[in-house]
């Protein structure tokens, strides 16, 4: 009888569809990201008044398609790319990975400052994160077919919460709330850093959660940063730069909420 490890890498070489990688702003990157956008914009929309109850269970549910997902990469690699060896630069903990996390923990959690910068965060900072994975979409097109669709779903679930969340009223809208947002990426990257740090050795060096270091940041403009002056210089320049990132997104919803009060 096969065991469950046999069964489940048989599964994984099944669908291991081998593609030609797609061409940055070629038929396969546009159609999927403007047909997926047009959906769950709409679906967003949709969905924007429902109650608190549908709303945990929308976060929910959010939060357990990216982690079933999440498994199946996690299996992919470690069967069928690596040769069942962990590879620990897709450890679960990147700046589009936490979703996974925050969806639930913030569905969970009582209302209040921590949950508020959970949405904050989720509206602004990964809001910012899926939006750029399409722009320049180099870390979401693979050669194989199910590892692209993968990406290509996840980061398109980061600007539908995004979305969800923003339409809902659930959004960072005063400077205060930005800054909350703020706080929890700055706590992100020191816990990403501390993650780092400890798997070091066990990683044999492989590790770069949130690119915080202390490995060199393989992000462009921020890898020729890190490879002249070091590690902690590109972190401390990256840090506040996608701090700023964050802000543009959040800036035109601050903006129209003061105009609505204003007019109340």
């Amino acid at each position: 009888m096969d065991s469950l490890s046999d069964i489940i890498e048989r599964f994984i070489n099944f669908t291991a569809w081998e593609m030609t990688k797609p061409k940055a702003y070629g038929p396969f990157h546009l159609i999927f990201t403007f047909v997926g956008l047009a959906v769950l914009i709409f679906l967003a929309w949709k969905l924007r008044n429902i109650g608190e109850r549908g709303n945990k269970i929308l976060l929910i549910s959010v939060s357990v398609f990216l982690m079933v997902t999440e498994l199946y990469k996690q299996l992919f690699y470690y069967y069928h790319m690596e040769d069942h060896k962990y590879n620990f630069g897709i450890f679960p903990f990147q700046l589009c990975s936490v979703p996974m996390y925050l969806c639930l923990i913030a569905a969970l959690i009582k209302p209040g400052k921590m949950q508020n910068g959970m949405y904050g965060f989720m509206t602004t900072f990964n809001l910012l994160g899926g939006i750029m994975a399409f722009i320049e979409p180099s870390g979401i097109v693979h050669e194989h077919l199910t590892l692209t669709i993968h990406a290509f779903l996840w980061h398109l679930s980061l600007i539908f919460i995004g979305a969800y969340l923003l339409m809902s009223g659930r959004y960072a809208k005063t400077i205060k709330n930005y800054l909350g947002a703020v706080a929890t990426f700055v706590s992100l990257c020191a816990l990403a850093f501390i993650i780092n740090v400890s798997l070091w050795k066990v990683s044999g060096g492989d590790i770069n959660m949130f690119f915080v270091g202390p490995r060199n940041s393989s992000l462009i403009v921020f890898k020729q940063i890190s490879e002249m002056f070091g590690w902690y210089v590109s972190t401390l320049l990256y840090i506040p730069t996608v701090c700023l990132g964050a802000y543009l997104i959040f800036l035109p919803a601050h903006l129209r909420y003061k105009k609505k009060q204003k007019s109340l």
